[in-house]
């Protein structure tokens, strides 16, 4: 027997209103399907929960959104109701996407409704072209507009869409791409409504990783599911479970059951294949096949703050041919990940007004690799430049021994000064400003970026390392934070030229192991 998709969506939220009228959601249901566009029940639903009005004639909530898999056909539910929003009620809509090419696509998508052109002869409908007052095709501010005054231009987020206008609706498509200062800009366009009754539309799926890009996606999920907002509609297609909280063998078996697969899927046996949804679950990974296929958000409490912004740190970032390569490194900071198979060292340089973290390494390793390394650091410590680690890392369990007997200063941070030290690299990046890294070092810039603040608990204000991706190496991060706070507390400052006892390299490089 083959599978089929849920129709009930898990969400299923809209705001407490006595007295509310569904009319509008069934005349939109119904001018669809008269066009053609007939939805699927899943579909129809999300109308209904979206198009609920009070007995004052204002729509019931002001912010809508609709999380499905991709494939499952949300766009078509958009195009019923942008349908109805223009022909029925003459309202401006504002359609947004992260890419052109998607906002092209549903452009094109509303012109088999309405013609390609004013008083077009091939037009498929003509009592909606006969509306029709201009069609406007620039590539990046395509636009409809109607003689009952209905408007929708389309197009790309960043190519600045909407800017100097005033819209009723605001569709925000591709919502998991969607950023903080996108949303400054174009949610005031609903500000002064022609219509005084804006509503913003939220579309999209799972961020890959929970950061900025996505972040106020999140939020309004998050609103709406714990019931912090009052006035979200809010459709969500998803299997039951906390992806946060499942062991690894969990996750394997959530993915591998079939019955999650008709829960995240509605569309499943309808226009998405049961064989499309095994391959995929053959070559993903289960994280990947959970997040992209089975909708799988991560829990509202389990969302932390983003340490630093993307553009803080691009704005910290220099050449090598900015800096004085003359300056001696204070402090080397090590970590490894849990199966010590990779170690990253971080380098500190001070200079006048800011400290430079250099990533020296970021290089899979092996035991057989310990004597290696302990002489490479020998060579650019011998027994001032201290080497810190933190007393939990995977790196303190190989090295500390054998780099104490080898004469090295090591340095391990306990509980309170590593959280200190977390504390020291996110005021010296988002507040001071005053670190600086190499823009080639990609590796370190993915980590801090994917960096979040994890509070410790009954201690208000302090808060260690986590990632908001788990695919993303913490590595770098970690050792970024155990070199500033050692050259800060540990380190000694050194005249440019080594003295009898080395000193560190001036030529500072990747060291491969």
């Amino acid at each position: 027997m083959s599978l089929v998709g849920s129709q009930v969506a898990r969400y299923q939220i809209s705001p407490k209103c006595p007295n509310v009228s569904t009319v509008h959601a069934e005349a939109c249901i119904d001018l669809a399907a008269a066009y053609g566009l007939t939805l699927d029940e899943w579909q129809a639903n999300t109308v209904r929960i979206w198009f609920r009005m009070t007995p004052e004639g204002r729509w019931a909530a002001s912010t809508w959104g609709l999380s499905v898999a991709r494939q499952n056909g949300k766009n078509g539910a958009l195009e019923a109701v942008e349908l109805y929003l223009l022909v029925m009620m003459g309202y401006k809509i504002l359609h947004t996407s992260h890419l052109l090419t998607s906002a092209r696509k549903a452009f094109k998508r509303l012109m088999q409704f309405f013609g390609r052109k004013v008083n077009d002869p091939n037009a498929k409908y003509p009592e909606l072209n006969q509306m029709v007052v201009e069609i406007r095709k620039t590539n990046g501010q395509e636009a409809i507009e109607l003689s009952n005054g209905g408007l929708i231009e389309l197009g790309a987020r960043t190519g600045g869409a909407g800017r100097g206008s005033s819209f009723d609706f605001l569709i925000v498509d591709e919502a998991q791409e969607y950023e903080e200062d996108e949303q400054e800009a174009l949610e005031p366009t609903t500000s002064a409504s022609p219509s005084g009754d804006p509503v913003t539309v939220y579309m999209g799926t799972p961020p890959k990783v929970v950061g900025e890009r996505g972040e106020p996606f999140i939020r309004v999920r998050s609103a709406a599911v714990t019931g912090r907002s009052k006035r979200t509609a809010w459709v969500e297609h998803s299997p039951q479970g906390e992806l946060d909280k499942m062991t690894e063998i969990e996750l394997q078996a959530f993915v591998r059951d079939r019955r999650n697969w008709a829960e995240g899927n509605p569309a499943l046996g309808i226009r998405l294949a049961e064989s499309t949804i095994e391959g995929e679950m053959e070559r993903w990974s289960a994280k990947s096949f959970a997040r992209e296929r089975l909708n799988m958000f991560p829990s509202p409490a389990e969302v932390l703050e983003l340490a630093f912004s993307e553009k803080v740190l691009k704005a910290l970032q220099v050449g090598a041919d900015e800096l004085d390569h003359d300056l001696p490194v204070s402090a080397f900071g090590v970590d490894m990940n849990p199966e010590k198979t990779k170690v990253s060292i971080c380098a500190a340089v001070p200079g006048e007004t800011k400290t430079h973290l250099e990533l020296a390494a970021n290089s899979p390793f092996s035991e057989e690799g310990i004597s290696a390394l302990v002489n490479w650091l020998w060579e650019r410590c011998k027994r001032r430049v201290p080497v810190v680690m933190d007393a939990f890392s995977p790196a303190r369990d190989l090295l500390e021994a054998p780099l104490k007997k080898r004469g090295l200063t090591v340095r391990i941070l306990d509980t309170n000064e590593f959280i200190q030290a977390c504390g020291q690299l996110y005021h010296a990046v988002k507040r001071e400003r005053s670190i600086t890294w190499f823009v080639e070092q990609e590796h370190f810039f993915v980590s801090m970026k994917s960096t979040v603040k994890e509070p410790i608990k009954n201690r208000p204000g302090s808060f260690k390392w986590n990632r908001s991706d788990l695919e993303v190496d913490l590595m770098p991060t970690m050792a970024a934070t155990c070199a500033l706070y050692g050259s800060v507390k540990f380190g000694r400052r050194k005249r440019s030229s080594g003295g009898p006892d080395g000193g560190s390299s001036r030529k500072r490089h990747a060291v491969v192991l």
